[in-house]
């Protein structure tokens, strides 16, 4: 799926049924490989005990050989799901447990007709054997045992364990000459295994269901934080602009995400501020700005109508001639400087190169100017990387704004200051309050409640300087007097190469 432009769009899955699948399934997995190691850990240490019991039983055996008799032995030795045969030398057999038939021999066999316990050879000439009635020869080793387990180990050797299906059986010599078979049969541990197996798998699915509900509780809690986010997004679109996420943890996941959020809204609303305030001032511009032309057409109509409909003697056409040039000039002024300032916001291209700031103000100090203010000029030779043209024009308005504001003296001081070239433009007049030293850069403005144009002035001098000296990378500001009378205002510059430096190639910075 594409946004707008044909882009791809941001894949937005259901996180709580993600989340809740994934645990699930590794739930599952880890229940699985739970229940096989069980059962394989439980089946193999049932098994190792019946076979260490087996073989204890062997040992058993070899101590007890020799101290009981062969009837006593095989007691002895039965019990604990342990079957014995002990099978004489001279072929009587003595069988104890329940899997002496394992190995043809009921439990019981080897007594004697009065029912005693004594053993009875092959050649006994009472009682039949168990199905025909004839005498019961020596004990075989029958099925499951049919497939051979091997000759008997010898006495003192370390019994071997032989496995047929379920049964386990030992075969060893003894030292009086006789046979021992022990038998135990592994189908309880089977049994055993099977039982924990079902009671685990159904465990197991109880705890697969308990978490497929669980987990999406849990995880629509840990979700909740998100919610919180599009509610405050979505009272922000319907204008709530301040409102704030504000996490308590910002160093978590979901903190830094809150915390890029509230910085987000941040920018947004300061741009939607600055953009609100750019377009009221620009509104107040146009509209300054119109009024400040309406003046000048105004008389420029005026004069034009009164020569053409009342046809004034010479000497009152030749005054009615000069006011409409001087109103044309106005305006002419008022539209170069208009147009200026938009050379200046779109980037004016400068040919910068040394220029000596204290030859600029001697320069600007003789420019011919009405009144009776004197301008001097202060300070030594001081290199500035800078279009001298635009310096001329920059120190110019400044000095022009000081007379028209009815300074009587006016000094340019030039100096270095650290790596700056610096000039500073002092004059005695009335001076600036604090509270206006910054408003006075703003475009179209006068600090004279009554709009009084002196000498044409548009109020786009200061707007016009500081905007030349921003284009050269330095600043103009307006700053406390040292006598704490007049106005001092401050020209800051890129300092240039000396005159026995290298100096630098030209450049057009862009402002």
């Amino acid at each position: 799926m594409s946004g707008p432009g044909g882009a791809p769009g941001l894949r937005t899955p259901s996180l709580r049924r993600r989340v809740t699948l994934v645990v699930v399934a590794l739930v599952a997995v880890l229940l699985v490989v739970l229940v096989a190691a069980t059962e394989l850990a439980l089946r193999e240490r049932l098994d190792d005990q019946l076979r260490q019991r087996l073989v204890e039983r062997a040992g058993v055996a070899d101590a007890l050989v020799g101290e009981v008799d062969d009837r006593d032995l095989a007691r002895r030795l039965e019990g604990e799901g342990v079957s014995a045969v002990v099978r004489t030398a001279d072929g009587e057999v003595f069988a104890e447990g329940p899997l002496a038939g394992a190995a043809g021999v009921a439990p019981g066999d080897g007594e004697d007709a009065t029912g005693g316990s004594g053993g009875t050879g092959g050649d006994s000439s009472e009682g039949g054997g168990p199905a025909d009635g004839g005498p019961r020869g020596p004990a075989t080793v029958p099925s499951p045992l049919r497939g051979d387990p091997g000759p008997p180990d010898p006495p003192g050797a370390t019994p071997a364990v032989q496995e047929s299906g379920d049964l386990l059986t030992v075969s060893r010599s003894l030292a009086d000459g006789s046979t021992l078979l022990l038998l135990a049969d592994a189908s309880d541990v089977r049994e055993t295994v099977a039982q924990v197996r079902l009671v685990l798998l159904v465990t197991a699915v109880a705890v697969l269901l308990a978490t497929a509900l669980v987990v999406p509780l849990v995880v629509g809690g840990a979700l909740r934080p998100l919610r919180r986010i599009t509610d405050v997004a979505r009272s922000i679109t319907r204008g709530d602009r301040g409102r704030r996420l504000r996490p308590t943890a910002p160093g978590t996941d979901l903190g830094r995400t809150a915390l890029a959020f509230d910085e987000m809204l941040d920018e947004v609303v300061g741009a939607e501020a600055r953009a609100v305030d750019s377009e009221a001032r620009l509104r107040d511009f146009v509209s300054d700005a119109a009024h400040e032309l309406r003046t000048p057409v105004t008389g420029i109509r005026a004069a034009a109508e009164h020569v053409l409909r009342t046809d004034p003697p010479r000497e009152e056409r030749e005054q009615v001639l000069v006011d409409l040039i001087r109103e044309a000039q106005r305006a002419g002024r008022l539209v170069d400087d208009l147009l200026l300032m938009a050379r200046i916001d779109r980037g004016l291209a400068l040919v910068t190169g040394p220029v000596d700031l204290r030859s600029v103000a001697e320069e600007v100090a003789r420019s011919p100017r009405p009144g009776p203010a004197v301008v001097r000029v202060a300070g030594g030779p001081v290199v500035a990387a800078a279009d001298r043209d635009r310096v001329v024009q920059v120190l110019g308005n400044l000095v022009d704004n000081a007379v028209q504001a009815g300074a009587r003296q006016v000094e340019l001081r030039s100096f270095y200051d650290g790596d700056a070239a610096v000039v500073e433009v002092v004059d005695d007049g009335p001076g600036i309050p604090a509270a206006d030293r910054e408003r006075v850069f703003d475009r179209l403005v006068r600090l004279d409640p009554a709009r009084e144009r002196r000498a044409g002035g548009s109020g786009l001098g200061l707007s016009i300087a500081r905007g030349l000296a921003r284009a050269h990378g330095g600043e103009l500001v307006c700053r406390e007097p040292a006598g704490g009378a007049g106005t001092r205002m401050r020209l800051t510059l890129p300092a240039g190469a000396t005159a026995d430096g290298p100096v630098g190639a030209a450049t057009t910075p862009r402002g």
